[in-house]
């Protein structure tokens, strides 16, 4: 079962059948550009079923963040693993009205922690494309180290490493 997190600032919550639309818009914008996008609808669908499903199949998945005075979903924090990631992958992504306001190093921060404390995961990485600067910038300030000899699920993918390895 998902888990509800909070923070100062933020509530993640499981998925909900009303975060698809603006999951949708993102996925088929260019802003999806550094996870493998811009999608096809149908392709943006099966991400989200896939991002709700590994909790029912691995005991992680994704989560949504919220803001928790108003309520406005303002992005998406996840783990990710299975036959597609090699390890267990911490990945966000903010909404561009939500960007520049530390809510991605913090929802990261928290579901990271989370993963280590209380889900006991051997470790998480963060694998990303060599030109997303600004997602480089937040795995280095949460921490995360670069592991050039870490697999990865693309050849031309950086990984990050949280812990573990």
């Amino acid at each position: 079962m998902p888990p509800i997190l909070t923070t100062d600032r933020l509530t993640l919550r499981p998925m909900k059948m009303d975060d698809w639309p603006s999951y949708e818009q993102l996925m088929l914008s260019d802003r999806s550009r550094f996870m493998g996008g811009p999608f096809t609808r149908f392709n943006a669908w099966g991400l989200f079923c896939q991002d709700v499903a590994q909790w029912h199949l691995m005991d992680h998945g994704a989560l949504m963040i919220d803001d928790s005075q108003t309520g406005e979903c303002l992005g998406q924090v996840g783990i990710n693993h299975g036959p597609l990631f090699p390890e267990h992958e911490l990945g966000w992504f903010v909404y561009a009205h939500a960007e520049g306001r530390g809510i991605a190093f913090e929802a990261a921060s928290a579901f990271r922690d989370w993963a280590r404390n209380q889900r006991r995961l051997p470790g998480l990485v963060s694998y990303m494309d060599p030109e997303n600067e600004r997602s480089a910038c937040l795995a280095k300030r949460l921490g995360a180290t670069l592991d050039n000899d870490a697999p990865r699920p693309d050849p031309q993918d950086i990984v990050y490493r949280h812990f573990g390895g």
